[in-house]
């Protein structure tokens, strides 16, 4: 979180909600979309056996079409094998 962070600073984001999505993503002060689309990475995050047609469903509700649909998908589970993959092997992020 902290080595991404930095990047939405940069592009003009606010610490303190950084801090509240590190804390705990279910009481940061988010859009309702934004909340539905978190709630759908952390389960596809820790328990993507779980995910259901019904977990794709939601998002649209809250307005994903199926091209960020699979957007999120995707980058959610990117993430995912390049932190296995550094946790893995032992990688530490390099002081900037």
């Amino acid at each position: 979180m902290t080595h991404h962070s930095r990047g939405y600073i940069a592009l003009g984001g606010a610490e303190p909600l950084i801090a509240q999505i590190a804390e705990d993503y279910t009481t940061a002060e988010l859009p309702d979309n934004e909340m539905a689309m978190l709630g759908y990475v952390a389960k596809l995050t820790i328990e993507p056996c779980n995910v259901t047609a019904e977990d794709v469903d939601i998002l649209r509700e809250h307005g994903f079409d199926d091209r960020a649909i699979h957007d999120i998908a995707q980058v959610t589970a990117y993430f995912n094998y390049v932190n296995r993959i550094a946790d893995g092997l032992g990688v530490e992020l390099e002081d900037e």
